[in-house]
């Protein structure tokens, strides 16, 4: 009964990380495939980076948007990209001679929809996954409480994606517990895209090391069609490259209607912007 319970307002501790160097550096090979209108964010398709990931898609921001003159989609390119225990950014791009007869980029993702984007307003469908603690979950089960979720998977290290998600999610799981306006039941799921990694077991312990709630927070897995028809509902893409997994993000809150509240594309979003949804999606 536990794992199903409303979560009440309580104080939880705050979550843990493992220990990382203070600054990493890296130097990395890759493809511009887009440049974001507001200059500060790049799409670029990257090889495997040495004792770090693997190699993916995804977007990088860049702290001086001088660093981004000069560079288009379709260029190969070298560049250096700091990571920190709570950042990274890419320091300097330079652009790089193609070896003769190389393609001028890899074979880009290919998006398919197996079902129909759902717009804020609309019902969520039902889905089927297991949680951390190995039982069966059906989000049905959640109606009647306000909830969010948000997509991940646990080998991703870099800390302005996944691990943003996560520690975005403990944040808010300790302001909705402090809370007066907080709904009287709400629940938080962080959805596993690695379900071959991410087992229930894994997932556990994960979570242990985020001394989350069980009460009112859950880390899912699931069949391959489930995750990928809910992600498909929200614009989340996600495929595997080359033993990594590229995706973008997505984040959404369902009222006790089992309506869509509201989805958050991207990472920008703060805790407390999340809280604030909640509690609104929560008012009667």
């Amino acid at each position: 009964m536990l794992v199903f319970a409303a979560c009440q307002k309580q104080q939880s501790a705050p979550p843990e990380h493992p220990s990382v160097p203070d600054r990493q550096d890296f130097f990395v090979s890759g493809w511009v495939k887009e440049l974001s209108p507001g200059g500060k964010t790049i799409v670029i398709q990257h090889e495997a980076i040495s004792n770090y990931m693997g190699a993916m898609t995804m977007p990088f921001e860049v702290h001086d948007t001088n660093v981004l003159n000069g560079i288009k989609p379709g260029d190969a390119i070298t560049f250096h990209l700091v990571v920190t225990a709570t950042d990274g950014w890419i320091a300097s791009i330079a652009r790089r001679q193609q070896p003769d007869g190389a393609a001028s980029a890899p074979p880009g993702m290919v998006v398919t929809r197996a079902v129909e984007p759902l717009d804020e307003g609309e019902t969520l469908p039902d889905y089927h996954f297991t949680n951390e603690l190995g039982a069966a979950i059906d989000l049905s089960q959640y109606k009647g409480q306000v909830f969010a979720f948000t997509f991940f998977f646990t080998s991703c290290p870099y800390p302005n994606f996944c691990p943003r998600m996560t520690g975005n999610f403990a944040a808010a799981a300790a302001q909705l517990a402090g809370n007066p306006r907080a709904p009287a039941r709400w629940h938080l799921f962080s959805i596993s895209f690695d379900p071959k990694t991410d087992t229930a077991q894994h997932l556990q312990a994960y979570a242990k090391n985020e001394h989350y709630d069980p009460a009112c927070w859950s880390f899912l897995t699931g069949a391959p069609e489930q995750i990928s028809e809910l992600a498909d509902n929200f614009g989340e893409d996600f495929w595997a490259k080359d033993g990594g997994i590229s995706h973008n993000l997505r984040t959404v809150v369902i009222d006790p209607q089992f309506r869509v509240r509201k989805i958050i594309p991207g990472n920008t979003w703060t805790s407390a912007e999340l809280v604030d949804e909640m509690v609104r999606a929560g008012a009667k």
